[in-house]
């Protein structure tokens, strides 16, 4: 990128080059180590608005050298010097990321040079470490860089009782209660979060299951299987002596029902637990069954006319989200075999395609 003279501020940047012997520098920038640096005021000022600003700032004459002198201070010589050459020409080596990428995110965010912002802020997080991470994270707080800030959040969450040891952290504890207050609070976020997700899916695992089990009911009363059909199918011997596609949750059907049919404790009143819950499965199945005048599942149609007039069985919060929630379970398992049955004919027709065209080509 070659700089050639203009009107205006006295530099352009034409080409792919730098070349700084065909304009005369007119600043000087000064870091912590007395190194002075020569800069060009219109590269400068095109770059960073901070710049831009300190450079057109009317400034006094005290004599001597007729450049301005603009200090920058607290970071190594070298990361100043990788800095002003971003400004110039915007790349950055993989070694000078390494060794000066924290300086340069400071740099980039006091200047508001937003592109090696960005650029510091990526690599900066490709690179945090366990003993690192909360220098990094209390810059990132500093520098304003949400996303590497989570991600530092994240890393602690993850190796907590090795963060705990570091001498960083020890340091945060002394000298940052706050800080240290929102990690921790982060930290219990993150775990209810992660309890509820937990909770969610055995909660979706089990209305799954659920909505299984009422499609094998209503397989079991309308086809029959194994052990267990309808009277018509028993006395036509029609019942079906392979397994299901849901074999396990219907086989436990199956003995429950055969159970339920013969258990004396029921009969008796004295009460029985697998009863109940053959009686507590039936009940689901009337709560989400839509064709009870036709529907071949005992007690279907009797519990649909007593959950009318039972106002207790319609108002039970609990009953309906379970009733709720099961049928969009139906529907979801439904709809992703009926995708998946039409996923495997378009497979079986293109298929078939194929093997015509073939034979169509060679025959």
């Amino acid at each position: 990128m070659a700089i050639t003279a203009t009107e205006n501020d006295g530099v352009s940047l034409i080409t792919d080059k730098i070349s700084y012997d065909l304009v005369e520098t007119d600043i000087e920038i000064i870091t912590s180590g007395r190194r002075r640096i020569p800069a060009h005021s219109g590269v400068l000022a095109a770059a960073s608005p901070v710049l831009k600003n300190i450079i057109e700032k009317p400034r006094k004459s005290h004599g001597g050298s007729s450049k301005r002198v603009i200090k920058i201070l607290g970071v190594p010589c070298d990361a100043v010097s990788v800095f002003i050459r971003f400004l110039y020409s915007p790349s950055l080596t993989e070694e000078e990321m390494e060794s000066y990428g924290i300086h340069l995110l400071a740099l980039s965010h006091v200047y508001m040079v937003t592109h090696l912002k960005q650029r510091c802020t990526k690599g900066v997080g490709e690179r945090v470490t366990v003993e690192n991470v909360v220098d990094v994270l209390q810059l990132a707080r500093l520098c304003d860089a949400p996303g590497l800030c989570l991600k530092c959040m994240r890393l602690i969450h993850s190796k907590f009782k090795t963060v705990e040891q570091t001498e960083g952290w020890k340091f945060l504890q002394e000298n940052d209660p706050f800080l240290e207050l929102d990690i921790l609070q982060f930290i219990d976020d993150a775990e209810s979060r992660k309890k509820r997700r937990r909770r969610h899916r055995r909660e979706q695992n089990l209305y799954m299951q659920l909505s299984e089990a009422m499609e094998c009911i209503e397989h079991i009363c309308t086809e029959g299987c194994t052990l267990v059909g309808p009277s018509s199918n028993l006395d036509n011997n029609k019942l079906k002596t392979g397994p299901c596609s849901a074999f396990s949750t219907c086989y436990g059907l199956q003995l429950l029902i055969r159970h339920f049919a013969v258990c004396k404790k029921r009969v008796d009143g004295k009460g029985c637990i697998r009863c109940k819950r053959m009686i507590q499965l039936l009940r689901l199945h009337s709560s989400i069954c839509d064709q009870s005048e036709s529907c071949r599942v005992p007690l279907c149609r009797q519990f649909k006319q007593r959950g009318e007039k039972d106002k207790k069985m319609v108002e039970d919060t609990k009953w309906n989200v379970l009733v709720r929630r099961v049928a969009s379970a139906k529907a979801m398992s439904s709809l992703s075999q009926s995708k998946k049955k039409k996923s495997e004919v378009l497979l079986k027709e293109e298929a078939e395609d194929f093997i015509r065209i073939r034979k169509t080509k060679f025959f």
